[in-house]
C-alpha cells in the first residue's frame, strides 16, 4: 500500500514540476514551437537514465522509493522518458531491430493517432452523434 501512496505522490508532483516547467519555457521563448514540451521530454529522460546508472549503484535504495521516483515523479513530469529508457534498454541488449520499430511505432503511430481520434469526434460532433 505505501508503495501505491508514493507513486500517486510523485505523480502529483510529477505533473506539478511539468505543468510549471512547460509554461515557465514556452514563456522565456515566446515561440509557437513546443519548447516546453521538448524540455520536459529531455529533461525526464535524463533524469530516467541518470537515476537508472544511480540505482544499479553501491546505493541502496528501498523499491517504493525507486518506483515512486520512476513510475510515480517520472511519469506524471513525462512518458517519454519512460519510451526513451525502454529504447535503450533494446538497444543495449543488442536488440536494434525492435529498439528502431518502437522508435517508428510510437511516434509515427502516436501521431497517426492523434490525426485519427481528431477525425473521428470531429465526424460524430458534426453529424450529431457527439
Amino acid at each position: 500500500m505505501l508503495k501505491l501512496v508514493l507513486i500517486a505522490v510523485g505523480g502529483g508532483l510529477g505533473t506539478l514540476a511539468r505543468y510549471g516547467i512547460t509554461g515557465f519555457a514556452q514563456r522565456i521563448t515566446e515561440s509557437h514551437f513546443p519548447f516546453g514540451t521538448l524540455a520536459v521530454n529531455l529533461l525526464g529522460c535524463l533524469l530516467i537514465g541518470g537515476l537508472s546508472a544511480f540505482f544499479v549503484g553501491p546505493v541502496a535504495v528501498r523499491e517504493e522509493f525507486r518506483w515512486a521516483i520512476t513510475i510515480g515523479f517520472l511519469g506524471g513530469f513525462t512518458t517519454f522518458a519512460a519510451f526513451g529508457f525502454e529504447t535503450f534498454a533494446l538497444f543495449e541488449s543488442r536488440q536494434g531491430g525492435l529498439a528502431v520499430a518502437n522508435l517508428l511505432l510510437s511516434n509515427l503511430g502516436g501521431v497517426l493517432a492523434v490525426w485519427a481520434g481528431y477525425r473521428l469526434v470531429g465526424m460524430l460532433r458534426d453529424s450529431g452523434v457527439a
